[in-house]
């Protein structure tokens, strides 16, 4: 009976490891994309902002030539 019982309490907490290993992998998963589209985020905001700058420059050259 006290085999078995420790047997039964292995097999449960070997579980629980997969489990826990399983999820971290989930958990990383999701945090490398999440990474990857907060690079995608940064890299269109970026283009953003390289764009505004040249539009305002284009406007201030067009002033100082009239």
């Amino acid at each position: 009976m006290t085999k078995t019982l420790a047997l039964l309490l292995t097999l449960a907490l070997a579980g629980c490891g997969v489990e826990t290993a399983g999820t971290a992998a989930t958990i990383a998963a999701m945090k490398a994309k999440e990474a990857q589209k907060a690079q995608e985020t940064k890299e269109q905001l970026v283009k953003q902002l390289d764009e505004a700058n040249r539009v305002a420059e284009q406007r201030l050259k067009d002033t100082e030539a009239k």
